[in-house]
């Protein structure tokens, strides 16, 4: 008996697409980075041969930039404009494949949408991963009147990859339907925190958008795929066996930080994920705001107060003026419009500026400030009642967080996984060289003092799309893979088989389905516990997750965890009742997981008697308490 492995293959990852009886070869591999900020396409032949040297390329996105203006730009902002009657002037919004669409993806609504910010969807990416809040449902613009068009997250998330199908088919398929996206690989990139329930979700959004042939990449992974890209062989000379990188990626919405440790096996140099972060809703957006609140400071010494919806303006018209102050050497002032309300918008519209001093000692200072190797991130009571929105970190201070991820790596077996030798840097926030620079030197601090290797980045805007191409071409076998897996281990909730004592709950214990770094495409069937599963009526399981327990295998069961797990979400399956069956029949089971090569996880009840199976399935409306 006990647990067995077995390989398997996905059926959506199918070499060949058949359309009748026609079949048809991907021509292409197409890496996507669905950004918090912005999205991006890459792309590269598939290799015919092991000659072949494909070349990766970006696609510049056809986009409105104005009313009625289209033009193709590397990147596709991730905003979503849902104008109102008169926001915009008829047949404004027509795209070249789309003259009746009636919303905007991309640069003019970043720009329209900072005017009229109760009509701009943004940070779609952050709600698909917020678990407390129903993401299939019409709730964005989050804090919109009532009466104002919205949609769901989901569905925010399939408008960019519907966007990018469109303008790619445009572009390269109106005459070769053999090159239509929907035929391609698909490469799409997540935050490595991500939790199961949002690679799902994630999934379900690209699928929504048409895009099923899709394989599901770390972010931070694919940075690092860019790098290796950009060096070409001389990647082995700038690593050596032992080097432990860390990976800081910080973006519009999300901190995520992985290790990838390069070791030696059977004389040849590999790669290997040993550890990823907590999803850290950090990033840009909150860097953003905070300098929204030092601006409206400063009109406030003028006597100006501003009402919510100028304030959401300001927000945005922040995020615009930080990127050019902090990418731009020459460039030491930014002016800031805020339009004003009632009929005389030119004459309420309020002007203040941001300076470049005043950018970085704010960013510097509130996020990236020196602290010691202990020094954590600091929790504030919570108040009783609060609105309802993104759950950001209380504590903004990235470097905390960073002390507090590499701490958590001293437990194993390779104490040297806590103390990385290199750095590579990933996300927009990553951009200006002052804030690379403060984290090496706080990194080098903890080191005592030992140099930091840093790993250059060719493009910090480009290099997760470009690097998951490069990933597509390393499962063609033209370059080097890491070895990744599961990015946390994942249990399911036991409910303790004991007598009900009177005000105190039933204890839940941890059994563990899927472990750190269970390779893709492999399924676990855990035997050694036996479960009674009652038919004839729906059925809840308690997921829960583990970044830091990296030891536990298949069929263990945890009793206290203290901490070291959490849930993430309820599973269901509703359990049909057979012929032979009464209500309430309890049927014994053995539990199988799988973590598939799209990159989403599989729990099945399979029955110990006959070839009965359930598939136990995400409750994705679920809602924090």
């Amino acid at each position: 008996m006990g647990r067995r492995r077995e390989r398997f293959r996905a059926a959506r990852r199918a070499p060949v697409v058949k359309l009748g009886v026609i079949v048809i070869q991907p021509k292409y591999v197409v890496g996507v980075d669905l950004g918090t900020t912005h999205c991006v396409l890459a792309y590269a032949p598939v290799p015919r041969n092991q000659w072949d040297e494909p070349q990766i390329r970006i696609f510049p996105v056809p986009q409105l930039t104005a009313p009625g203006e289209v033009a193709s730009q590397p990147l596709l902002p991730s905003f979503l404009f849902l104008p109102g009657p008169h926001d915009v002037p008829e047949g404004g919004l027509a795209l070249p494949w789309n003259k009746g669409i009636d919303y905007a993806v991309g640069d003019f609504a970043r720009k329209r949408g900072a005017e009229i910010p109760n009509r701009l969807v943004s940070s779609a990416k952050s709600w698909l991963c917020h678990s407390g809040v129903d993401r299939l449902k019409p709730i964005l613009p989050w804090d919109s009147p009532a009466e104002a068009r919205r949609v769901s997250p989901l569905e925010a998330t399939a408008c960019y990859l519907r966007h990018l199908r469109d303008a790619w088919n445009y572009t390269h398929a109106k005459e070769d339907d053999s090159a239509r996206l929907e035929i391609q690989e698909i490469f799409l990139t997540v935050p490595a925190s991500f939790d199961a329930v949002a690679r799902e979700l994630t999934v379900k959004a690209a699928e929504a958008a048409g895009l099923e042939r899709l394989t599901l990449l770390e972010e931070p992974q694919a940075a690092f795929y860019a790098w290796i890209e950009s060096q070409g062989d001389r990647w082995r000379k700038n690593v050596s066996v032992g080097d432990c990188v860390l990976v800081c990626d910080l973006g519009g919405g999300t901190t995520d930080f992985s290790l990838i440790r390069v070791e030696e096996e059977h004389g040849e140099m590999v790669l290997r994920r040993v550890a990823v972060g907590d999803h850290i809703l950090l990033g840009g957006d909150n860097m953003d705001l905070t300098l929204a609140y030092a601006l409206q400071a400063k009109l406030g010494e003028r006597g100006v107060r501003l009402d919510g919806w100028q304030f959401r303006g300001l927000w945005h018209a922040c995020r615009t003026a930080k990127e050019r102050l902090l990418t731009d050497p020459n460039r030491e002032t930014e002016p800031i419009v805020v339009l004003g309300r009632g009929s005389s918008l030119i004459g309420g519209t309020l002007r203040t500026e941001l300076t470049r001093e005043e950018a970085t000692r704010i960013l510097l200072e509130g996020f990236f400030p020196l602290c010691g190797p202990d020094d954590f991130p600091q929790s504030r009571p919570k108040v009783g009642v609060r609105e309802m929105g993104l759950p950001y970190e209380s504590d903004p201070a990235v470097t905390r967080h960073l002390a507090r991820f590499l701490s958590r790596q001293g437990s194993g077996e390779k104490p040297g996984e806590a103390c990385p030798t290199g750095v590579l840097f990933n996300g927009g926030v990553m951009k200006p060289e002052i804030v690379r620079e403060r984290v090496v030197t706080l990194l080098s601090r903890w080191r005592g003092g030992e140099p930091l290797r840093r790993l250059e980045s060719p493009d910090l805007d480009l290099a997760v799309a470009r690097g998951a191409a490069a990933y597509g071409l390393a499962r063609h076998g033209h370059g080097v893979r890491i070895r990744a897996g599961a990015p946390r281990s994942f249990y399911i909730g036991i409910e303790s088989a004991m007598p009900t004592v009177p005000g105190v709950p039933t204890p839940i214990k941890a059994l563990c389905v899927v472990p750190f770094g269970m390779e893709e495409g492999t399924r676990e069937v855990i035997r050694e516990k036996e479960f009674g599963l009652v038919v004839g009526e729906d059925a809840v399981f308690p997921l829960l997750a583990s970044g830091s327990r990296k030891e536990d295998r298949p069929g263990d069961v945890v009793e206290d965890w203290s901490g070291e797990i959490d849930e993430v979400v309820s599973m269901e399956t509703h359990l049909p009742i057979s012929s032979e069956d009464a209500g309430g029949t309890v049927i014994p089971v053995w539990l199988e997981s799988a973590f598939t090569e799209v990159g989403t996880l599989e729990i099945w009840c399979v029955s110990r008697e006959d070839e009965r199976r359930w598939k136990l399935e995400f409750n994705l409306r679920e809602s924090e308490s």
